[in-house]
């Protein structure tokens, strides 16, 4: 069912979708925007349906589009995938030819979804594309849109009482059988040739045990996974609001073929094992869509994987949602109204940097501003927005970029990280030239990026000509809502955190999670930020120009009305949002 490949446009406009002058004005628009998907753009203005877009970019991928409307689903294909796969993966089986199954996708490039089809059902899965309504719409007519999931061989409709539509797609008991199973298949031992490991690598236990290890962590709410070889097995452990916990060990004879299905996923050299490496994975569960951020690195026990979830969707959760006082939030929104100058988000890694400045930029993205970023990786794609992936091997640095940035009349420009001094000075060159610039520094508070720009090697003049504001966060565990209950501390308790003690012996209630089966018995589910917003006047920038030490300017800051971190978390303290213990873990070092 492969179609000869066309160009997108090429296609509209044979087949009379489209007319050349709205062609045109597509194209003038894309340029305007800086936008690559020329589709997209077509279907905002209004000049084709999503149905002939989804039609055109078929026969482009030499893909067979198929409408689900008017399709006949073929009963012996529906058969072969159980609904809690389709539902999952929003996929359905439209046709059987011998040993191949055609798939209806969203997204061709899902190879999770593709894994999982061919593993029930025992066939090759050929990507088709459809509508992606048209595909939910099917997968409720088709299975007959109740709670079950038909197995392979039942009728479609036929329900299996132990699966559920809504239930999560993967379990530990799941883990267990799939670890059982893939235990019981031929062993491999570490260093065994390539050709032995992958072949035992996309056997259907292995893709089952590496799926369904991903599946529990986006269950469990995780934020990475680490694929840990030991000297007597693999350790798995997952990233959850900020800490890692074990989740289980996986027998040592299946370190080789599960570390090497996880290469392969992310398109990574299965052969190299003696250098680090990068990869991206594509998945869908639960109907949202994730990005894996695969990275390998050589230790002695073997490679060491650690996948990075990325939800498509967190990024959009918008300024009000991440945790600001009304008041900080109003002076954000205020600082990056301008038209010029830099905006620096500082922490350390993990503390949610990247969250707020995407945030930023979707607040501040209209067809009006022409927005670039440049970035290690790109971990959301924003609509709109020109977004420059950094590529070392050819060339492409953060600086080489930001020069090139100049010359495509920019008015905002994001800078994922300020590494260097080439790199800073051309940020600087850019906000003193009429643009806003948002970046990110590696530093503990507001006052020390000041210090850190120095130490690039950034003359202070410049620094105080062009930041108009730090903003200094961290990302805290909230408290479980479901299980959150009151407790008195003494006032003289919360003193080291700027509380106004009035009577030290005086109890001051607050809320903490005592634990239960939707936190995991942890007492927190979720995170909220910590902030410290530094705004430029005219004594703080004197003082940068000075020299001055970073305690005088950070006296400067609080006259100016910044509240410290810790002045923040108190405030999420008094409101139970969270615990004095979890402040003091994010916030509080030596000496603070």
């Amino acid at each position: 069912m492969a179609m000869p490949r066309k160009p997108l446009a090429e296609y509209l406009l044979e087949k009379g979708y489209v007319q050349k002058d709205q062609i045109d004005e597509a194209e003038k628009v894309r340029s305007q925007s800086k936008s690559t998907d020329i589709g997209r753009v077509l279907v905002d203005l209004g000049y084709v349906g999503e149905r002939e877009m989804i039609e055109a970019k078929a026969q482009e991928e030499g893909l067979t589009f198929v409408d689900l409307d008017r399709y006949q689903i073929d009963s012996s294909a529906l058969n072969m995938v159980p609904e809690r796969i389709a539902r999952n993966h929003s996929v359905i089986p439209v046709r059987k030819e011998g040993t191949d199954l055609y798939l209806a996708m969203p997204n061709p490039n899902n190879i999770q979804a593709i894994d999982d089809v061919q593993m029930v059902s025992r066939l090759k899965v050929k990507p088709v594309r459809a509508v992606p309504g048209a595909i939910e719409d099917a997968i409720r007519r088709n299975y007959g849109g109740g709670n079950g999931a038909p197995e392979p061989g039942a009728a479609p409709g036929a329900a299996a009482p132990a699966a559920t539509a809504t239930a999560p797609a993967s379990s530990r008991g799941d883990i267990s059988q799939a670890i059982a199973e893939a235990g019981a298949a031929r062993g491999i031992e570490v260093g065994e040739d390539d050709a032995a490991v992958v072949q035992v690598a996309e056997q259907a236990p292995i893709i089952r045990l590496a799926n369904a290890l991903i599946q529990q962590a986006i269950t469990d709410r995780a934020s990475d996974v680490h694929v840990e070889p030991q000297q007597r097995g693999v350790r798995v452990r997952y990233r959850v609001d900020g800490v890692l916990h074990e989740a289980m060990t996986v027998p040592k004879n299946l370190q080789a073929p599960l570390i090497s299905r996880y290469k392969i996923m992310a398109e990574m050299n299965i052969a190299e094992r003696r250098l680090p490496q990068d990869g991206r994975i594509e998945i869908r569960q639960g109907g949202k869509d994730f990005d894996l951020r695969v990275s390998s690195i050589p230790t002695p026990a073997g490679e060491k994987i650690v996948m990075r979830i990325l939800d498509k969707t967190s990024v959009l959760l918008g300024l009000d949602k991440l945790g600001f006082t009304e008041e900080v939030a109003s002076q954000i929104e205020e600082l990056t109204r301008q038209p010029n100058g830099m905006f620096l988000s500082t922490g350390p890694t993990g503390a949610g940097k990247t969250t707020t400045q995407y945030s930023v930029l979707h607040k501040l993205n209209s067809i009006e501003k022409n927005i670039i970023t440049i970035e290690d990786p790109i971990e959301y794609q924003l609509n709109g927005i020109a977004q420059v992936q950094v590529n070392r091997k050819a060339g492409l640095s953060f600086a080489n970029a930001l020069r090139h940035f100049l010359r495509q009349d920019p008015d905002i420009i994001m800078v994922g990280e300020m590494r260097d001094l080439e790199t800073a000075e051309i940020a600087i060159e850019a906000s003193l030239t009429g643009h806003l610039v948002l970046s990110t520094l590696h530093t503990n508070d507001s006052p020390s990026a000041v210090v850190r720009m120095t130490d690039m090697g950034v003359e202070p003049y410049l620094i105080s000509a062009t930041i108009i504001g730090v903003l200094a966060q961290r990302l805290g565990r909230k408290n479980c809502s479901n299980c959150k209950e009151p407790y008195e501390v003494k006032q003289s308790d919360l003193r080291r955190f700027g509380f106004n003690v009035e009577d030290p012996e005086a109890a001051v209630t607050l809320y903490r999670g005592k634990g239960c089966e939707e936190c995991k018995f942890t007492g927190f589910r979720g995170r909220i930020g910590v902030y410290e917003l530094m705004r430029m006047n005219s004594e703080i920038a004197e003082l940068i120009v000075r020299r001055a030490p970073p305690g005088d300017i950070k006296a400067a800051a609080k006259a100016n009305g910044m509240h410290e971190l810790r002045e923040d978390g108190l405030l999420k303290i008094l409101n139970g949002t969270t615990t004095p213990e979890e402040i003091m873990r994010v916030i509080f070092t030596a000496g603070f």
